[in-house]
């Protein structure tokens, strides 16, 4: 049984885990919408959203944080210049799933994950 255990394991180890979560985190900020499978979407949907919470923060410790995650300093630049601002008055629910067609290789259900404006 799986008790308390939350998250998913998307077949990887650990670190390889982290590091697709920061990609795809990084790209969704820098294009604000990304296409990919509906559960990896669902997990780094929470992340994302962290890192506009601390967009509107603006503090040297709220970029610092968000360096440390986001793989692009142009991008932990775009989160505090740009999204923090636009979402200012919102308080949380900056991404929106939308669901495709499955992919036609294995039949993953594909989603479009992307920043409400």
């Amino acid at each position: 049984m799986r008790h308390n255990i939350a998250g998913r394991h998307l077949s990887r180890s650990s670190g390889q885990r982290r590091a697709l979560y920061r990609n795809l985190v990084t790209d969704l900020l820098r294009y604000e919408k990304i296409v990919t499978t509906e559960a990896k979407a669902k997990e780094i949907r929470g992340l994302a959203e962290k890192m506009i919470t601390l967009g509107k923060k603006s503090g040297l410790h709220s970029y610092r944080q968000a360096l440390a995650f986001v793989v692009d300093k142009k991008v932990a630049a775009k989160i505090f210049a740009e999204l923090g601002p636009r979402y200012k008055e919102r308080p949380g629910g900056y991404t929106r799933i939308v669901k495709l067609e499955p992919r036609l290789g294995d039949n993953a259900p594909l989603v479009q994950l992307e920043l409400v404006r």
